[in-house]
C-alpha cells in the first residue's frame, strides 16, 4: 500500500505543469473531444509506465542493495532540482490533427512519446527499483498520479491551470523529492 500512494503522490505532483500535462491541453483544445484524449492518455501511460516499471524492477537483480540506495538517493535528489526547471511543450511535439487512427490514436503516440525521459517515467523507474517487491503497485500508482494530474485538464482546461500555482507545486514537490532521496542516501525504509 506504500509504495502505490507514495507512486500515486510523487507523480500526480510531479505532472503539474509538465510538458506532458501540457500536451494534454493542447490535445483538449484541438480535438475537443475528451474520452478519447482521456482514454489515449490512460493506456499511453500504463504501457510507458509498466515498461518503466520492469526497468526499475529489474535494475535491482544486478545491482547491490548498497549501490542502489546511492543510485536511488541521488536520482531523487537530482529530480528535486528538475522539478524546479520548468518545462516547455515544443511545437514539433504536439500533434496537428488527428491521425488516420483518429483522436484515441494521436493521443496515444504522442502522449506516449512525449513521456518517453520525461519526469515521471524516471520517477516510475525509481520507484520501481524501490519498491521492488511492489512493481505492480507502483505501475497502478503512477498511473492514478498521471490520470489525477492530467483527466481534470482535459475536461476543465486552462480554467484550472490558471488557478493552479505550478511554482508552488513544483517547489513542494522538489522537497518530496529532496526527503526521499536523503532518506535513501541515509537508509531510512531500507
Amino acid at each position: 500500500m506504500e509504495a502505490f500512494l507514495v507512486a500515486t503522490g510523487i507523480v500526480a505532483l510531479a505532472e503539474m505543469g509538465d510538458k506532458t500535462q501540457l500536451l494534454s491541453l493542447v490535445l483538449a483544445a484541438r480535438f475537443r473531444k475528451p474520452w478519447p484524449i482521456v482514454l489515449g492518455i490512460f493506456a499511453a501511460t500504463v504501457v510507458n509506465h509498466a515498461l518503466a516499471g520492469a526497468v526499475g524492477a529489474w535494475v535491482t537483480s544486478f545491482l547491490g542493495p548498497t549501490v542502489l540506495r546511492w543510485i536511488l538517493g541521488l536520482s531523487f535528489i537530482a529530480m528535486a532540482v528538475w522539478m524546479l526547471i520548468p518545462d516547455k511543450l515544443d511545437e514539433d511535439e504536439a500533434p496537428r490533427s488527428a491521425s488516420k487512427f483518429g483522436v484515441f490514436g494521436t493521443t496515444l503516440v504522442a502522449f506516449f512519446l512525449a513521456e518517453m525521459g520525461d519526469k515521471t517515467q524516471i520517477a516510475t523507474v525509481m520507484l520501481a527499483a524501490r519498491f521492488t517487491h511492489d512493481y505492480l503497485w507502483v505501475v497502478i500508482g503512477t498511473t492514478l498520479g498521471m490520470m489525477l494530474a492530467n483527466a481534470p485538464v482535459v475536461w476543465l482546461g486552462e480554467r484550472i491551470v490558471r488557478k493552479v500555482p505550478i511554482k508552488l507545486v513544483h517547489s513542494i514537490s522538489a522537497v518530496i523529492f529532496l526527503v526521499l532521496g536523503v532518506a535513501a542516501l541515509i537508509g531510512w525504509g531500507a
